[in-house]
């Protein structure tokens, strides 16, 4: 046997000794990390399998709801979206798309008089004028100022995503801390200060989108291969995850 057959042999065997011993970034997806990232708005973790490759991309469906019609175009679209990143294992996009999809849910439902959401609050029963009252307004208050908290907690974990999402949370946050401050303003009466907290509250509103429809044009433009791509701010290699930092200390040590 010559020399060239041995070598060629010994190749074969240690690319199939090397194919059973992947590491976790090559079992999670065959694509950079900076690209999973972009395309699912989750930090990417060890997912075994091959339904990133079987299922279609949820998140540009997600995306849409953020410029919603309540409850069809916002609630449903983005709680679908939550319902496929579930799927796929992306924990996080399925946090922040179930927690807006609800919100829109509730913001739709509570201006119908069917759900009666103002009955509680008003001596006849008059779900309207239940409505009207500062004890409503004052609890209304406090829904925004939960919101407002947990979306500072996504905001947080999107630094390890991209500058885009980060950016839009943040807008966010003060748009829902203007909105609680609207309502717990009404409650005291002042409703001129009410009524430019609220007028603040959509310009911060508005521009949030600027940033979501950016990523969401993103991965529209990468679903169907275009030629042009359009950068996010990557920070997956910025901020390093606990798996990564211990991966970097196996290595230099």
């Amino acid at each position: 046997m010559s020399d060239d057959n041995i070598s060629d042999k010994h190749d074969t065997s240690t690319a199939k000794m090397l194919r059973r011993y992947q590491t976790t970034e090559s079992v999670m997806l065959p694509i950079p990390r900076d690209i999973f990232e972009k395309l699912y708005l989750s930090p990417k973790t060890p997912n075994a399998g091959k339904l990133r490759s079987t299922f279609g991309n949820p998140t540009p469906i997600s995306l849409m709801g953020f410029l919603p019609v309540y409850i069809f175009f916002g609630a449903m679209i983005q709680i679908f979206g939550a319902v496929g990143e579930w799927i796929l294992g992306n924990t996080f996009s399925c946090a922040l798309f179930f927690t807006y999809g609800t919100f829109w849910l509730v913001q739709g439902t509570s201006l119908m008089p069917f759900f009666a959401v103002g009955t509680m609050y008003s001596p006849d029963g008059n779900t309207l004028k239940g409505m009207e009252t500062a004890e409503y307004s004052a609890t209304v208050g406090f829904y925004y100022v939960t919101l407002a908290l947990l979306t500072f907690v996504y905001m947080i974990c999107s630094l390890r995503t991209n500058i885009c999402l980060f950016l839009a949370l943040f807008l966010l946050v003060i748009t829902f801390g203007l909105f609680a401050g609207t309502y717990f303003q009404t409650a005291l009466g002042n409703l001129v200060l009410a009524a430019k907290l609220q007028k603040a509250a959509g310009a911060f509103n508005f521009a949030l989108c600027i940033p979501i429809w950016h990523i969401f044009i993103a991965q529209i433009l990468d679903a169907v291969d275009f030629p042009i791509t359009l950068p996010v701010g990557d920070l997956s290699t910025v901020v390093l995850g606990k798996s990564q930092k211990a991966r970097k200390r196996e290595v230099e040590g």
